[in-house]
């Protein structure tokens, strides 16, 4: 249930090599040679466990260098690596900007700007890439770097000509392409992402990142097939499964399973104020802790409120940031879980290869993606049977397994904004919305929305998202819709805004229009909750199939239109009937209250029940049993 965030390659000069390193020039003179030797070596020494990820024992030599030489830049820098490593932002920074002003070098400036942009200090990482290349101007890396810097800061624009000089420096640089491709995507131009993406597999075959950036962006292509998509995700669970070395036994007690609740962790970069976030805090709030013990494994360490009321759900609390995969998977088998759900699929921050490990005997897909990972070692999917069909098993490495009702319980947002009265009473005219990632607006619902707004006479389309932000996307869409015969006059063209007022942004509007073959997730959920109802089209696979789910459990199931011309007549039926639009206005949250939609306590029992029940198949056809157990 997210929304495109792509996963973005972010270079590091962490360690240059050894006959880069030295004394700083102006203490250099002071030191005899025996000393210059001591540090020399001392210095190889603490490269190697550096290199190593042995970052204490690293430390305690760049500090014996700085014993003996308190100005040796080179130890300095790398000491602030190891104090970035141990989350010591500013000790980071202090220490790398005193390498910087003992020995202006560009890698320092470089890596003081990954320090910055790591902790979401993107302005000030742009300057310090800037000043990198500014003595440095062929520095590729820098240019990579600093388009992501620039992308976090919604330059877009100057983010493509960041990425387009690193690969003119170096055409094979894959990491440049994948970044390039995010960057097109937020700019709505898929295709040429897609072409960006596919660029930088042919260049580095063993690239998992851009597989599977590319994976998630081919769910907003109409012309994706199930098949072609599962070819393509069956190449990424190759590759990371190729890379790992899978457990078959686990530190986990079978035998006593009836005895005490299920350990499931939950792997996740999104436990925050998030599509993930907002369908799993309620829920959370009603898990039965007798039954299953949840653990939490975020994959980032940002947090927000979100975060701070769901946190008390957990047993524990473990950040993966920055662990390798196999150090991450061999931790999770360590605090013996019994099932891992993985809830972020192909999306941003998602670790998927460290899956491919098997750290848990059950490992399971939910709520954070909606077609198949590709990765054999993960179980099941967790859906219903509106999402996932038996006629469509097929298109999974991962076993179907179907809750009663929605496979999302959505939690009721906490602002407390009213859907107020219905406007077309007020404006004399029909108002139709869509708030989303413009991305999933394909040509073909561009068409459909048209030919509905045409039909509709005075009507109006407002649309909201993020990306308007950027001139070059608002002019794109009003072309296109030009091209159909909508003027700009009948559009109404919003950008990002504050949660409250876009949850009020849908009292100006009467029904909204969900795109197709991905459909708004999050938005229907929201809108329903503002008393608006959302028309949406029937597709063929389990993206395609979110937002029918969301109407069936919501109790608008004729909201759902078979092909293109029924929805153009849904459109124009239902803005034509205004006592029943109205109608749902006054009643739709209430009704949405009563609906599984949001009975969290009902989900939690059916979630429950679900995990025993993949934990008992396991148990009674084990792959390999847990013989650690047994000691």
């Amino acid at each position: 249930m997210t929304d495109f965030n792509p996963n973005h390659n972010h270079s590091w000069q962490r360690i240059p090599t050894p006959t880069n390193f030295g004394a700083a020039p102006r203490a250099q003179a002071a030191l005899d040679t025996q000393a210059q030797e001591r540090i020399a070596q001392t210095l190889q020494a603490a490269v190697e466990h550096h290199q190593a990820e042995r970052f204490d024992e690293a430390e305690t030599l760049y500090r014996q260098i700085l014993a003996i030489d308190p100005d040796h830049a080179d130890a300095m820098h790398l000491l602030g690596l190891i104090a970035h490593e141990f989350g010591q932002y500013q000790t980071a920074c202090d220490l790398i900007m005193g390498a910087i002003t003992r020995k202006p070098e560009a890698f320092y400036l470089y890596n003081l700007g990954n320090v910055m942009q790591a902790n979401n200090r993107h302005a000030a990482a742009v300057e310090c890439f800037r000043q990198a290349l500014a003595l440095q101007p062929d520095y590729v890396d820098a240019h990579n770097n600093l388009g992501n810097a620039l992308r976090a800061l919604k330059s877009h624009h100057e983010a493509v000509q960041s990425f387009c000089h690193a690969i003119n420096l170096k055409p094979d640089h894959a990491q440049a392409y994948n970044n390039l491709a995010n960057t097109l995507m937020e700019l709505n131009e898929l295709d040429a992402a897609l072409e960006a993406w596919r660029n930088a597999t042919s260049l580095r075959p063993d690239y998992a990142e851009p597989r599977s950036n590319l994976l998630f962006a081919l769910n907003y292509q109409g012309g994706t097939t199930p098949q072609a998509y599962l070819e393509e995700a069956v190449r990424f669970g190759e590759l990371v499964s190729a890379r790992a070395k899978p457990f078959t036994t686990w530190l986990v007690d079978a035998d006593s399973r009836a005895d005490r609740p299920l350990r499931v962790g939950i792997v996740s970069g999104d436990l925050k104020k998030h599509p993930v976030g907002y369908f799993i805090e309620s829920v959370l709030g009603n898990i039965d802790a007798s039954r299953v013990q949840l653990v939490a494994y975020p994959t980032r360490n940002l947090e927000d409120e979100l975060t701070i009321r769901i946190k008390p759900a957990f047993s524990a609390w473990t950040s993966i940031a920055g662990m390798s995969d196999e150090t991450a998977a061999k931790r999770i088998r360590d605090d013996a879980v019994d099932i891992l759900i993985d809830a972020s699929g192909h999306s941003t921050h998602n670790r998927l290869p460290l899956f491919a490990w098997k750290p848990a005997p059950v490992q399971v897909s939910w709520p954070g993606y909606f077609a198949s990972t590709g990765v054999s070692a993960i179980d099941y999917i967790l859906g219903d049977r509106h999402v996932l069909p038996e006629a469509e098993e097929a298109h999974f490495v991962e076993k179907p397994w179907r809750l009663p009702d929605s496979y999302l319980c959505f939690t009721p947002p906490n602002e407390s904004v009213e859907p107020g009265p219905l406007p077309m009473l007020a404006n004399g005219h029909v108002t139709f919305g869509y708030f989303g990632n413009v991305t999933k607006i394909t040509d073909q619902v561009i068409a459909v929305w048209s030919a509905a707004l045409q039909k509709v006479p005075g009507s109006q389309l407002l649309l909201k998202s993020g990306q308007f932000g950027d001139a070059y996307v608002r002019d794109a869409f009003i072309k296109r819709f030009a091209v159909r015969g909508i003027p700009a006059s009948r559009l109404i063209l919003e950008g990002r805004s504050a949660r409250d007022e876009y949850l009020a942004t849908y009292r100006r509007v009467d029904a909204m229009l969900s795109p197709f073959p991905y459909p708004g997730g999050t938005t229907t959920a929201e809108a329903f909750w503002m008393g608006v109802p959302v028309l949406c089209r029937s597709g063929e696979r389990f993206v395609t199939h979110i937002a029918e789910t969301m109407c069936h459990a919501a109790g608008l199931a004729d909201w759902i239109a078979a092909d293109d011309a029924a929805y153009v007549e849904k459109a124009v039926a239902f803005a034509a009937d205004r006592e029943r639009i109205a109608a749902l206005r006054s009643g739709l949250r209430a009704q949405l209250l009563a609906s599984p939609l949001c009975d969290a306590a009902r989900f939690a029992r059916n979630f429950e029940a679900a995990l025993h029940g993949m934990w008992d198949a396991h148990l009674a056809h084990p792959a390999t049993l847990p013989a650690e157990a047994a000691q």
